[in-house]
């Protein structure tokens, strides 16, 4: 009796050890499920794309592209690219790298686990493209003040659609930007219109490119910008009241692209007088040594090819010992007073002034009003006092 119960328990035991290795069997293959990750890469670099699985009873692991071509199963290679290589191969992994990446490369790819089912893990494989170097057009060299310039910043093969940024010397500015599909990447276009003035000669205009695949480092374009003008003129002159025998100087301060060189003095509507005193360097007249036939009115004219300009100085040489008398209109301008000011000053005086007398009058009148209401009061009290006795009698 005693032996059957120990055989009964022999086999019970057996049975049961059988059912849990077949359940862990099952357990097993319910957990055998490939892992994949997406990845990104730049176009012209390498994507490693890795399958994993955490359980696996030695089924082989395959990887296939969006076209669903075989590109390896295990570690058989199945399809012929040298772009295509193996990286690992087990029972628990499949990587495989793809070199020079480019867009055509882009798209789901498949990992497959072959169990009964067949079952599959999607990676998405996203190929950044590189966008081109900009362009600018648009630059006439040289423009000419009063043109209206247009200047556009061209940039290809961006994926997604770069981002352009202009900048003026070093300040930011806003263009109009326009985005088109050129196959898998994008034309990126951007324009700045403006009217050229002679503030504009020498600016640089700088066209930026920032796009994902170049990181922190954007690909950008100068170009300066010329501009043609007319001169304009002004006459700088070295005493503000030149007495005889001084040294003075007078410049032709000209500004203009292309500089107007050389410029031309005139005394008077006619040639200077006085060759050896009277002496002409580049844009400056020297007078060595001044004297009263001096007197007059000095003329100097600049010209380029786009235009001229004059300007005039009258010059009033005062007599070595009365140097405060003049009638010299160029000091008289930059040393008269300003009478709007002294008149601006008088009247704020005046208006002060009044106020402050209606103020004092006001107040003189309410404490003489008061001074007298107070004689009243006393005059009356005064005269009940002495009528009291009066009444008592």
């Amino acid at each position: 009796m005693i032996f059957k119960q120990h055989l009964f328990f022999m086999l019970y035991s057996a049975c049961g050890l059988v059912i849990k290795e077949a359940a862990t069997k099952n357990k097993v293959k319910g957990g055998q499920v490939p892992i994949t990750q997406n990845v990104t890469v730049v176009e012209g670099g390498t994507a490693n794309m890795t399958c994993r699985v955490d359980y696996n009873d030695n089924t082989s692991l395959q990887w296939s592209n969006p076209a669903q071509q075989t590109l390896f199963f295990g570690d058989k290679k199945a399809l012929r690219d040298n772009r295509i290589e193996l990286v690992r191969a087990s029972w628990k992994e499949l990587t495989i790298s793809i070199h020079e990446v480019t867009l055509s490369d882009e798209g789901l790819y498949t990992c497959s686990l072959f169990t009964m089912p067949v079952k599959t893990s999607k990676a998405y494989l996203t190929v950044l493209g590189v966008p081109e170097k900009p362009e600018i057009t648009g630059f006439t060299k040289p423009a000419q003040e009063g043109d209206h310039v247009t200047l556009t910043c061209t940039t290809s093969g961006s994926k997604p659609a770069a981002d352009i940024r202009w900048f003026r010397n070093d300040k930011e500015i806003q263009g109009m930007m326009e985005v088109n599909a050129t196959g898998k990447s994008f034309t990126v276009r951007s324009t700045l219109e403006f009217l050229v003035d002679r503030s504009e000669d020498g600016v640089a205009y700088t066209c930026s490119v920032d796009h994902v695949a170049l990181l922190s480092t954007p690909q950008q374009v100068t170009e300066v910008l010329e501009v043609h003008y007319a001169p304009r003129v002004e006459i700088l002159h070295s005493l503000i009241f030149p007495q005889e025998g001084q040294y003075f100087k007078l410049e032709c301060d000209s500004k203009g692209n292309p500089l107007p060189e050389p410029v031309i003095w005139t005394k008077d509507g006619g040639e200077l007088p006085d060759v050896e005193r009277m002496i002409v360097e580049g844009r400056e007249l020297i007078i060595t040594s001044l004297n009263q036939t001096d007197n007059g009115t000095y003329r100097c004219e600049a010209s380029n090819s786009l235009g001229t300009d004059i300007a005039e100085y009258k010059l009033f040489v005062y007599a070595k010992d009365l140097p405060g008398a003049t009638t010299d209109p160029n000091a008289l301008a930059q040393h008269s007073p300003d009478h709007a000011l002294i008149g601006g000053v008088v009247a704020v005086v005046v208006f002060i002034t009044l106020c402050f007398i209606i103020v004092l009058g006001r107040y003189l009148a309410r404490h003489k009003d008061i001074s007298r209401k107070r004689q009243e009061m006393w005059f009356i009290s005064s005269r009940k006092t002495l009528a009291l006795p009066i009444i008592t009698l």
